[in-house]
């Protein structure tokens, strides 16, 4: 429902009291503008035809949210996806007086839509707006991108080529639906290594970040295993810089394993143990 919902923002952006009055008295279609589309009325056209993950915007760091009951909870970023548009405008006139009622009605909702860099909230409906978008709606008008040709679109739809202009709306979508509840911070911790005299160490911990005593803790590569202490602190010495793979047993949690990389800057892995 969601592509639905951004065409009802769109739809309210336009009906907006403020617009020009071309804009405000045409009718607004969604649909595909092909040979057999001849609206009635002076119409604004905007078809949806692609849907595009923005990689440019993509963020790999988790969304964390402080919950009334203390703690955390953090869940992975959404998707940000280009949603584009190609505008058209379409009267049921002839000759000169369609080209220049389609010319004037385009340019006005060009202009109108160009004031804004992104929708306000208040256009905003359904899913689009509960929950509210993480993010602001941006919008981008008249971009072609590199290498687009127009020409074989137009092919596509089966008509003569006709004034356009693209409208890209960028949203946020959520796939997953796991999130993970964190522990409220109650210490810090400072923890230092020897940069003549480096080792690497950690510590084992559960999910309330409380220290795991007894855990076999191995270096793959290395062929080394040691025990966790009563705080859940261990350490390798006399160990090369590199990657290395930290696997850990302990009765009462699930086997767990993690690539890590060793360096002088990063002499520290903590291993956070899941279930009971």
């Amino acid at each position: 429902m969601v592509f639905d919902d951004l065409d009802a923002s769109l739809s309210a952006l336009l009906a907006d009291g403020a617009a020009p009055q071309e804009v405000l008295t045409a009718d607004v279609s969604f649909t595909v503008p092909d040979r057999d589309f001849g609206p009635a009325l002076p119409t604004l056209d905007l078809f949806l035809h692609e849907v595009q993950e923005n990689r440019k915007m993509r963020d790999v760091a988790p969304i964390v949210q402080p919950l009334s009951t203390g703690g955390w909870e953090s869940e992975r970023p959404p998707l940000r996806v280009d949603c584009t548009y190609l505008v058209t405008a379409w009267s049921p006139k002839t000759g000169a007086l369609r080209a220049a009622e389609e010319h004037r009605l385009l340019g006005r909702a060009l202009l109108w839509l160009g004031r804004f860099p992104v929708i306000p909230d208040e256009y905003a409906r359904g899913a689009l707006r509960t929950p509210p978008q993480p993010f602001p709606l941006a919008t981008t008008v008249a971009q072609t991108r590199e290498g687009q040709s127009m020409g074989e679109f137009w092919t596509a739809l089966g008509i003569a080529p006709r004034p356009a202009f693209s409208l890209t709306v960028t949203i946020a979508l959520q796939p997953y639906t796991e999130t993970e509840t964190l522990p409220a911070m109650t210490a810090i911790q400072l923890r230092s290594g020897l940069l003549d005299k480096p080792e690497l160490y950690g510590r084992i911990m559960d999910s309330q970040l409380t220290g795991i005593p007894g855990a076999a803790v191995t270096l793959v590569e290395a062929s080394r295993t040691v025990t966790a202490d009563a705080l859940g602190e261990f350490r390798f010495t006399a160990v090369p810089f590199g990657s290395y793979t930290l696997a850990v047993t302990s009765a009462g949690h699930p086997d767990s394993s993690r690539q890590i990389e060793y360096e002088n800057a990063m002499q520290a892995h903590d291993v956070v143990l899941t279930g009971q």
